[in-house]
């Protein structure tokens, strides 16, 4: 396996991905942009030191990313590039291997799956009568995962003991905080390519049991959630399940974040449900909280941007919130949105032209009556106010906004579901 994972083709594929995901350097302060110069440089010895087992990885960089909710943070590790290169190949020989076996209830980090499907098949069990979900957080999943027990699993399918001798070495390469390095005795830090292949692996595990006892379930990465008839049900199910992961897998259940509920009133992937017979997908409310503030961030009026800079933000940012946010069977929340969002820019652009005098011009441009345009470039009224005037929503109406590059969502929206 060391020979495949150090075949010419295997590397070339490693180095494109790493290059097209880009990303930040690690402790080695080395960016993507000189990790091809740097590989053909120094491929000998590196190969040489990978082939005799005296490879050394660098520690991982500590990065602290606050969590969606505000609640917390997440903690990252950023390899550096070269160990990102290698991670990568390690994970397109290790792939073939591991997944096929795979539970096909499991949907995170594997090819040709996604979030989507996941949600999807949450829908159909609710259509089927399973309208209690056991909703299980692990806490701090990729910062507990045993050592011992993960590469025992990896011993399993793996006999090359080059290849495992150097995934050891990652998983015990440290993380720098401050300038020391700490030991990693547990974990497999999220930020590197090879973690998601490595946590599927793990919770393969609670997968297969799950499958055993016949739940019906649905996973994505440390994400899942298990459906049952009644909430009787879902106590006694949640309660066994979690003495497994604590006691078999020796992994943590966070209970504040889990619960036996109903679908929805749970968030799974950034969607819910509606309660209906047959339900509908929809947005759940925490994300539409986020996008609301990345959208108010966008359109502060205290942030000096041109209006040409804040459509070019939210077009960026909007594009692909829209189009992982396609599946929702709510239509109107794209409308509503639109909506809101226009009203921001027409705040901005009220304050933009500051004057009295300079939002009569404005306005008589835009073509407002002159008595009109006077009474309105003269109020008082605040901007959010006048931003939902009558007067605004006629001159700075959908074509104005079109016609300056703003996106509509809805438009996305609907032209996604149609060729879907």
């Amino acid at each position: 396996m060391i020979q495949e994972l150090l075949s010419r083709e295997n590397l070339l594929s490693a180095l494109k991905r790493v290059e097209a995901n880009k990303g930040s350097h690690g402790v080695d302060g080395m960016s993507v942009r000189t990790l091809r110069e740097h590989i053909l440089q120094n491929w000998y010895q590196l190969r040489q030191a990978i082939e005799e087992g005296t490879y050394e990885p660098s520690p991982v960089r500590r990065v602290e990313i606050p969590k969606p909710d505000g609640k917390g943070i997440r903690l990252l590790g950023i390899p550096t590039v070269t160990d990102r290169f290698i991670q990568q190949a390690i994970a397109q020989v290790l792939n073939p291997v591991f997944d096929p076996q795979f539970s096909e209830h499991s949907y995170g980090f594997r090819p040709k799956r996604r979030g989507h499907n996941a949600v999807r098949e949450a829908k159909q069990y609710l259509k089927d009568g399973y309208r209690w979900v056991v909703d299980l957080d692990l806490e701090k999943f990729f910062d507990r995962v045993n050592h011992d027990r993960l590469m025992a699993r990896l011993a399993e399918k793996v006999k090359d003991t080059m290849v495992l001798k150097l995934i050891r070495k990652y998983l015990q390469s440290g993380v720098m905080i401050n300038g020391v390095v700490m030991d990693t005795k547990e974990g497999t830090m999220q930020g590197g390519p090879l973690s998601p292949l490595l946590s599927n692996i793990v919770l393969d595990e609670l997968d297969k049991e799950m499958e055993e006892r016949g739940h019906l379930f649905v996973r994505y990465a440390d994400d899942c959630n298990i459906y049952v008839r009644t909430r009787k049900a879902g106590e006694r199910v949640k309660k066994s399940i979690t003495a497994f992961i604590e006691n078999r897998l020796k992994l943590k259940i966070n209970q504040d974040k889990s619960a036996v509920d109903r679908p929805w009133k749970r968030k799974f992937l950034g969607f819910s449900f509606t309660m209906n017979k047959d339900p509908k997908v929809r947005i759940a409310s925490q994300s539409m909280k986020k996008v609301k503030m990345r959208i108010r961030e966008i359109t502060s009026r205290k942030k000096p941007l041109s209006m040409e800079q804040r459509i070019k933000e939210l077009n960026q940012y909007l594009t692909g919130w829209g189009g992982y946010f396609v599946l929702a069977d709510t239509p109107s929340v794209f409308q509503e949105l639109d909506s809101w969002i226009r009203r921001r820019l027409r705040m901005c652009l009220w304050k933009q032209w500051k004057k009295p005098k300079t939002k009569v011009k404005r306005l008589l441009s835009l073509g407002i009556p002159k008595d009109k345009a006077l009474e309105w470039g003269n109020t008082r009224k605040g901007y959010w106010r006048t931003a939902c005037s009558p007067i605004l929503h006629r001159s700075l109406d959908n074509q104005y906004w079109n016609s300056n590059g703003l996106k509509s969502l809805t438009d996305r929206y609907n032209h996604l579901r149609n060729i879907s």
